[in-house]
């Protein structure tokens, strides 16, 4: 007889994983959803296996609010090795060509202007980005080449981390949807060499840093030692990656009638935009929306608060 399958555990709240090289996205979250022995759980946007760093994965009702932080500026640390360029763009593709390398840390400063603030990219095919119902990367394995329309993306900051022969070190901070094996190949081009991305590492993921990151080893060492339960201590709020928005409070009676679907007006709320909701108990209940008479509309609410 096989072994009687566990009962998963209702648990709610944010973990921020340091994903490892070589482990997808999708990978990393049924890891830690076993570790944490949880019912439900989500990712808030794939990692490149090759890439690892900061991949905030949401438990349990929190993935009611993983939209939101896959919506965040993201910041990188990122390693181009100049001179080579391949068919993916980094490490992982074969190499379409090499050029010698006579770049200097001068010829790279005057270059980081063009790629500051909003700029345009072209995604790369090796992407998940859908042509026709299908995943780009599958038409690359395929050797097929389709058209994609250049993007508007926005770099809030590149600073040069350092230059050594061909590897160029840089920090990048950018809107949700940045490519950065786009990016360090246009750098690539731009420099007259060419280049792709041999290291990836994501530091930070909206209001999360690498510094609140927990590891693999860290996860499975207290597992080890304590079960299940003792990985509950790391895990934060579920509303924790919406601090910067504002907060509504409300009266008993109004969150009764946000519970059950209807706007309610709220005196002292913000005009217009997202709002974090608190019940009359002080607890968070989900998030809302102003509307245009000045009222407070119920967008997504966590369904143990009454």
């Amino acid at each position: 007889m096989s072994a009687p399958r566990r009962q998963r555990r209702d648990i709610d709240g944010v973990l921020i994983f340091d994903k490892p090289l070589g482990m997808t996205s999708n990978a990393a979250l049924q890891k830690v959803r076993w570790l944490f022995n949880a019912s439900k759980g989500g990712h808030t946007g794939s990692l490149d296996p090759l890439a690892s760093g900061v991949l905030p994965l949401c438990l349990g009702e929190a993935t009611k609010f993983s939209q939101y932080l896959l919506d965040a500026d993201k910041a990188y640390v990122t390693e181009a090795r100049l001179g080579m360029t391949t068919t993916t763009g980094d490490a992982e593709g074969d190499v379409l060509e090499m050029r010698p390398v006579e770049v200097k840390l001068a010829d790279v400063e005057a270059l980081l202007p063009r790629f500051t603030g909003e700029i345009l990219q072209v995604p790369p095919m090796y992407s998940a980005l859908k042509h026709d119902g299908q995943p780009l990367y599958k038409l690359a394995r395929a050797g097929e080449v389709v058209e994609r329309k250049a993007r508007s993306v926005t770099i809030q900051r590149l600073e040069i981390l350092g230059l050594e022969k061909d590897r160029l070190r840089l920090e990048v901070h950018c809107s949700k949807g940045t490519y950065i094996r786009t990016l360090v190949e246009d750098l690539g081009a731009a420099l007259g060499c060419g280049a792709h991305v041999s290291e990836l590492r994501r530091i930070q993921a909206g209001p999360f840093g690498i510094d609140q990151a927990i590891t693999l080893e860290h996860l499975e060492a207290l597992h080890a030692e304590g079960g299940t339960e003792a990985l509950d201590a790391l895990l934060l709020p579920s509303d924790s990656g919406l601090e910067d928005w504002p907060v509504v409070s409300l009266t008993e009676q109004s969150t009764y009638y946000l519970n059950h679907g209807q706007a309610v007006r709220v005196p002292g709320s913000p005009a217009f935009g997202m709002v974090r909701l608190r019940d009359h108990q002080g607890r968070f209940m989900g998030v809302g929306e102003m509307t245009d008479d000045a009222r407070v509309a119920p967008k997504r609410l966590l369904r143990f608060n009454g």
